[in-house]
C-alpha cells in the first residue's frame, strides 16, 4: 500500500476512534452517568455516522478488537492492523483529552470521565463475560453488514451503530459495555483510573475473534470474496455461479445450448 493511500486511511482511524472516546464520555460526564438512552446513543452515533462518512476509505474499524478479528480472517494485513490500532488509540487519548478540555473538573471525577468499570454488584467474571458477548454482537453486525456480499452496505453504519446502542442499552451496568479497548484506554489514560483493565482488552478481543471466526469460516464458507476498492474489511462478490442456484441455472442452460 502507497504511504498516501495508508496516511488516509488512518486519518480516518484517527477520527473515528476520537469521536467515541470524545462523544461518548462527554454524554456520561454531561448526564452523570444517569441517562442510559443520550449514552447510547452518543455512542452508537459516533460509530455509525463516521463509518457512513468515510468507512468507505479506512474499513471504519476504530476499534482494536475489529483490527485484529479483520487481521485474524486475513482480510488485512499485520503491518497495516498494526498501524490502524496505533493510531485508534491515539485517537482515541485525544478524544478523552478533548473531553477534559470542555467539561467541569467536579463533573468528570463524580463520573471518572467515563472510564468502563465493573458495575456494583456484579464480578469481574460477569463484567468479563458481558464485554465477551456484547463484541461478539457488534461484530457479527459488521460482517453481516460490511463484509457479507449479500448484503445491503448502505445500511452498515446504521446496523453497526445501533448493535453499539443495544448493547449499551443491554450491558453498561455491567461492564461499562466498551466492546472496544480504545473506548477504555483514551479514558483510562487522561483519568489515570486502570483498575481490572484487563477486562476491556481481553473480552472485546475474544469476543470479535469468536464472531469473526463463526461468520468469516462457517457462514462466508461457500462465498468467495476479494477486497474491494483496497478498502479493508469490505469485499466485493465474486461468488462462484453453479447450476446448483436460480442464477446458477439460468446460466447454465444457455452454456449447454452453445455447446451442442
Amino acid at each position: 500500500m502507497d504511504r498516501d493511500g495508508l496516511s488516509r486511511k488512518l486519518i480516518v482511524e484517527f477520527i473515528g476512534a476520537f469521536a467515541l472516546c470524545f462523544a461518548g464520555p462527554a454524554a456520561i460526564v454531561l448526564t452523570g452517568g444517569e441517562n442510559l438512552v443520550a449514552i447510547g446513543l452518543a455512542h452508537g452515533l459516533a460509530i455509525g455516522l463516521t463509518i457512513m462518512a468515510a468507512g468507505h476509505i479506512s474499513g471504519g474499524h476504530f476499534n482494536p478488537a475489529v483490527t485484529i478479528a479483520m487481521m485474524a480472517t486475513r482480510r488485512i494485513d499485520v503491518p497495516t492492523g498494526g498501524a490502524y490500532i496505533v493510531t485508534q488509540l491515539l485517537g482515541g487519548l485525544t478524544g478523552a483529552l478533548g473531553v477534559r478540555l470542555v467539561t467541569d473538573e467536579t463533573l468528570r471525577n463524580a463520573v471518572q470521565l467515563g472510564v468502563p468499570a465493573v458495575g456494583s454488584g456484579h464480578t469481574t467474571t460477569n463484567a468479563l463475560v458481558m464485554e465477551g458477548i456484547l463484541t461478539f454482537f457488534l461484530l457479527f453486525s459488521i460482517f453481516g453488514t460490511a463484509i457479507d456480499p449479500r448484503s445491503s452496505k448502505s445500511i452498515a453504519g446504521l446496523v453497526i451503530g445501533l448493535t453499539i446502542t443495544m448493547d449499551i442499552y443491554a450491558g453498561g451496568a455491567v461492564s461499562g459495555a466498551a466492546m472496544n479497548p480504545t473506548r477504555w484506554f483514551g479514558p483510562a489514560v487522561v483519568q489515570t483510573q486502570f483498575d481490572n483493565f484487563w477486562i476491556w482488552i481481553v473480552g472485546p478481543i475474544a469476543g470479535a475473534l469468536a464472531a469473526a471466526f463463526i461468520y468469516n469460516d462457517v457462514l462466508l464458507a461457500r462465498v468467495s470474496t476479494t477486497p474491494a476498492g483496497g478498502v479493508p474489511g469490505a469485499v466485493q462478490e465474486v461468488q462462484a455461479v453453479t447450476p446448483s442456484t436460480p442464477s446458477g441455472a439460468a446460466e447454465a442452460r444457455p452454456r449447454r445450448r452453445r455447446s451442442r
